[in-house]
């Protein structure tokens, strides 16, 4: 078989238009996991066992089932239940979801990294519980937590790979229709891996700048 890479330049704006999905499902996935996984993280800590338990079954659950199950559940299993969405904002959901709980434990993790002194500290100088998470705790538990974070960011690019089962036309997707026009299933491979690998060494080197800007002073990388 003959490799045709002039394919590449020839179907260029369609294949970085799927870039452009890719980065808006992954953008909006990740924010949205990251504000649940605030709430679900928070609930973790909580000393409720009823909210302790709600929390930890959802976080279980999520970490314990593979993703693209959780994908054909949002869009193909929720109309049964007569719920349905379009396949984007169901591609949109499950991907959020999952992040939420692993963005969870992260944070959770991140908040158990502060020494109890510091919680201390706060409350003797007349702080809330609450204005002593939100000034002092949390703050330095996310810059704690940058590390984890970039990896798990990293991540929901690659896996919003996914979403092209259900229909979702977002890079990977995008390459399988140019193969169906070209038969250059090796070029074309190659590049989408190029262009998800210019994805996430860029998304890395910046939240690798992030985390040595913000890097709590005297710890090595944020921790």
């Amino acid at each position: 078989m003959n490799l045709d890479w002039s394919v590449i330049p020839e179907n260029l704006d369609y294949l970085l238009a799927g870039v452009q999905t890719t980065l808006i499902i992954a953008a909006i996935s990740i924010a949205l996991g990251f504000l649940g996984g605030l709430l679900v993280g928070s609930c973790r800590l909580s000393k409720n066992p009823i909210v302790y338990g709600i929390s930890t079954a959802y976080v279980e659950a999520f970490r314990g089932t593979p993703l693209l199950i959780q994908i054909f559940i949002v869009y193909l299993g929720l109309p049964s239940l007569g719920i349905q969405f379009n396949a984007f904002t169901a591609g949109l959901i499950a991907l959020s979801l999952n992040s939420a709980a692993y963005q969870a434990e992260i944070f959770r993790g991140g908040v158990q990294s502060i020494s109890k002194g510091q919680m201390e500290a706060s409350r003797s100088l007349g702080m809330t519980y609450m204005q002593s998470m939100l000034s002092v705790v949390i703050p330095q538990a996310l810059r704690n937590a940058l590390p984890p974070y970039t990896n798990e960011f990293i991540t929901m690019i690659k896996d919003s790979s996914l979403v092209m089962t259900i229909g979702v036309l977002e890079l990977t997707l995008s390459g399988r229709y140019v193969i169906s026009n070209t038969f250059q299933p090796f070029v074309i491979y190659i590049f989408v891996a190029f262009l998800y690998f210019i994805l996430t060494f860029s998304t890395a080197r910046i939240l690798m700048y992030v985390e040595r800007r913000f890097a709590i002073p005297g710890m090595m990388g944020g921790h």
